[in-house]
């Protein structure tokens, strides 16, 4: 299956979340890879979206999410799990997807446990990584939109905002 590149992931973190769901993200660190297919996803827009993390101005922890889109955005969160994302759209324009489901796992912070994403992929290049990549199976499920997960402390219009992506329904392959 085709690994996805660099154009791909310069879009917009919206249309790369509604894209994702249906991909699957592989991972070979330390043994034969092993794929998980992604089934929901959430976007976050750069610094405006008050639920961004860039949303604060460029610190150290999210220095990752100014490079071009392809790269891994890695945080550890309420001292126990980790999160990864994707960074989407060019340079120095802050937005991210977070991988909500993948495989059997069901919950940000189980993906990472249940596939062994940890905070040393942070940064990792998915054109070019050889222990993390993203593949597009060629499968286009069904996807339903729905408002973010979460992100109360944002308020409006960005706790509305449908764009929370989630797979409804399986359907063939293109």
């Amino acid at each position: 299956m085709p690994v996805l590149t660099r154009d791909f992931f310069l879009a917009d973190a919206v249309n790369v979340a509604r894209l994702l769901p249906g991909m699957d993200i592989v991972i070979a660190d330390g043994g034969s890879p092993k794929r998980y297919m992604i089934k929901e996803t959430e976007a976050y827009l750069g610094s405006d979206d008050r639920a961004c993390h860039a949303s604060k101005g460029r610190t150290r922890r999210t220095e990752v999410m100014y490079r071009q889109g392809g790269h891994l955005y890695v945080y550890f969160v309420y001292g126990m799990h980790w999160m990864v994302n994707v960074v989407t759209g060019p340079a120095d324009d802050p937005q991210a997807v977070l991988i909500r489901g993948a495989g059997q796992f069901s919950g940000p912070g189980r993906v990472t446990k249940g596939t062994g994403i940890d905070g040393s992929f942070n940064g990792e290049d998915l054109t070019s990584s050889a222990r993390i990549w993203i593949e597009d199976r060629g499968l286009r499920p069904l996807i339903t939109a729905g408002p973010r997960v979460g992100i109360n402390y944002a308020g409006e219009p960005w706790v509305s905002k449908p764009w929370r992506f989630m797979i409804t329904e399986q359907t063939k392959m293109i």
